[in-house]
C-alpha cells in the first residue's frame, strides 16, 4: 500500500502549537501565531492588535490604524524535529478614509521532504515535497470611536502528496474556504482596559481524497484581555492573557444507549452490517464530529455531558465495539483498578479475567482486556475534562518611549503538556519596526529553541 504516514505524522505535530494539541480538527496549520512580538508574550495577542498581524490576530483592530503597513516573518517550524520544515507570513493593511481598513495576509508552510514507500517496508519509490498555503482578505470598521469589527475571508490549499493510498485514486491535496470574525473595546469599563474576541476558521469540513474521512476546520474562540499597567510618555507597561476554545465537538467510538455495543444499526435504527454507525435510536456511536453550525454549540460539552461510555480498544478483532467484557480481580480486595479512570495500564497486583453473558447483561465485566475500565466511563466526566482543554496565553510588554521594547510569555495547555516561557524584544526606528521572539521549553519538546523574526515597514 502507498503511503505518506510521513507527511500526516509532520503535519499533524504542527499540533504542537497550544490550539494544535487537540487534535481533532483539519487545517491545523491555520491555527500557527505570526509575529515575533506576539510570540514573545506567550502569543497573548487578540486584544493588542495594533500592526499588520492583527489581519491574523483580530481584524477589528485595523479599524483603529492610519496609513498603510507592510509585516512579514520566517521561521524554522519545530527546528527539534526536523531542518527543512519553514513557516512565511506575508501582512498588509490600508485604511481608507470614510471607509475603514483594507489588508490581508498570505501564510506558506513548507514540511519538506518526505519519504515514498511502497507496499512494502523495503518498497523505497523516492521522494516528494509537501506543502501548505493560505491567502485572507480583511476588513474592518469602527462601530463607535472606542469599539470596532473586523471579518476575513480566506482560502487554503494544503498539498500532502500527489498519491493516494493503496487502492485509492487522487491526490492527497485539499481546498477549502472560511472566514474570521473579531470585535475589539478598547477602554471596557476603565481607561486601562481593552477586551478582544475573534472566531476564527468558520467554514466546511476538510477531506482529501475520501470526503468520508472529513475533518472540521479549526474553528477557534479566543478572549483577549490587555491591560495598561502602567501608561506614562517613556514608560508603558501591559499584561496580556488570551483563553482560547477549539470549538470542535469530536467524539470516539461510544456506547450511547448502554446496550453494551457500538453501532450495529443504520441511521433508521435498522439492524444492518453495512453503515452501522448508530444505535437503536439512530444516534450516531461511532467516531464522528459534529457539523460546525452544531459544534460551536456542543464543543463547549461534549467531553462533559454529552456521549456514552468509551470503547478504548476498538481495533481490537474480538472485541472490537464492544463495551467491557472483562473483570479485575485484585488480591487486595480494590474495587477498581488503578488508573481506570484515564485509560492508564498499571502494573498491580491482579488479574484480568473474562465475563460470560452478553454485553450489558448484570455481571458484565467493566474492563477491556488491557485493564482498561470501559463500562461507566461515562459516569467519569465532569466539567473539569472540557477546563482542561481550555488553552491559555500569558503576556508582558515594556515600552520604553516608542523605540525599544522588552517582552516575555508563558503557553500553558494542559492537555497537550506544553508549558513553555517565552521572551522577545522590538525596536522602532524611522516607520521600521524588528521584533524577535524565542520559545524556551524543555530540550526534547517540539516548540523548544522556535526563534521567530518579523519585520515591519509604516507609510
Amino acid at each position: 500500500m502507498k503511503r505518506f504516514f510521513m507527511v500526516v505524522a509532520v503535519a499533524f505535530l504542527t499540533l504542537s502549537n497550544p490550539i494544535y494539541s487537540q487534535s481533532e480538527a483539519g487545517s491545523i496549520f491555520l491555527l500557527i501565531s505570526p509575529g515575533a512580538r506576539a510570540g514573545g508574550m506567550g502569543e497573548a495577542h487578540v486584544a493588542v492588535a495594533n500592526d499588520a498581524y492583527a489581519t491574523f490576530w483580530n481584524p477589528a483592530g485595523l479599524a483603529f490604524l492610519k496609513g498603510s503597513e507592510l509585516a512579514l516573518m520566517h521561521v524554522n517550524w519545530l527546528p527539534n524535529l526536523a531542518d527543512d520544515m519553514f513557516y512565511e507570513f506575508f501582512a498588509y493593511r490600508k485604511h481608507i478614509p470614510y471607509l475603514g481598513t483594507i489588508g490581508g495576509h498570505l501564510i506558506y508552510l513548507s514540511l519538506g521532504e518526505q519519504i515514498r514507500m511502497g507496499e512494502t517496508p523495503d518498497d523505497y519509490l523516492g521522494t516528494f515535497t509537501s506543502y501548505m498555503m493560505a491567502l485572507s482578505l480583511s476588513y474592518s470598521s469602527l462601530l463607535t470611536p472606542k469599539s470596532s469589527l473586523g471579518i476575513n475571508a480566506k482560502v487554503s490549499y494544503q498539498h500532502l502528496t500527489e498519491f493516494g493510498a493503496g487502492g485509492e485514486k487522487g491526490k492527497g491535496t485539499s481546498t477549502d474556504f472560511g472566514f474570521d470574525i473579531g470585535y475589539l473595546h478598547k477602554e471596557f469599563l476603565t481607561p486601562r482596559l481593552t477586551i478582544g474576541m475573534t472566531v476564527t476558521n468558520i467554514g466546511p469540513k476538510v477531506s482529501f481524497i475520501d470526503p468520508a474521512q472529513a475533518d472540521p476546520q479549526p474553528t477557534n474562540f479566543t478572549l483577549g484581555l490587555n491591560y495598561a499597567i502602567v501608561n506614562s510618555q517613556y514608560n508603558k507597561i501591559n499584561i496580556v492573557y488570551d483563553v482560547n476554545k477549539l470549538l470542535v465537538a469530536a467524539y470516539p467510538d461510544m456506547d450511547w444507549d448502554g446496550d453494551g455495543y457500538v453501532g450495529g444499526y443504520d441511521e433508521f435504527g435498522h439492524k444492518s452490517d453495512k453503515n452501522a454507525s448508530y444505535n437503536k435510536n439512530g444516534q450516531q456511536e461511532m467516531a464522528h464530529s459534529d457539523p460546525i453550525y452544531i459544534g460551536i454549540f456542543t464543543s463547549w460539552v461534549d467531553d462533559w455531558l454529552m456521549g456514552g461510555d468509551m470503547d478504548m480498544n476498538g481495533s481490537n478483532d474480538d472485541y472490537d465495539h464492544i463495551i467491557g467484557g472483562y473483570d479485575w480481580i485484585d488480591t487486595y480486595g480494590n474495587p477498581d483498578r488503578p488508573g481506570y479512570g484515564n485509560g492508564e495500564i498499571e502494573v498491580d497486583e491482579g488479574e484480568i479475567i473474562p465475563t460470560e453473558g452478553d454485553p450489558g447483561s448484570p455481571g458484565w465485566g467493566a474492563y477491556n482486556e488491557y485493564g482498561q475500565k470501559e463500562l461507566g466511563s461515562a459516569k467519569r466526566r465532569t466539567i473539569k475534562n472540557e477546563l482542561d482543554k481550555l488553552i491559555h496565553n500569558f503576556g508582558i510588554e515594556y515600552w520604553y518611549g516608542e523605540y525599544f521594547a522588552l517582552r516575555a510569555g508563558y503557553l500553558y495547555d494542559k492537555t497537550g503538556k506544553i508549558t513553555n516561557p517565552t521572551f522577545g524584544v522590538g525596536l522602532r526606528f524611522a516607520n521600521y519596526g524588528f521584533d524577535f521572539g524565542y520559545i524556551s521549553g524543555e530540550p526534547d519538546h517540539p516548540l523548544a529553541n522556535t526563534m521567530r523574526f518579523s519585520l515591519n515597514m509604516e507609510f
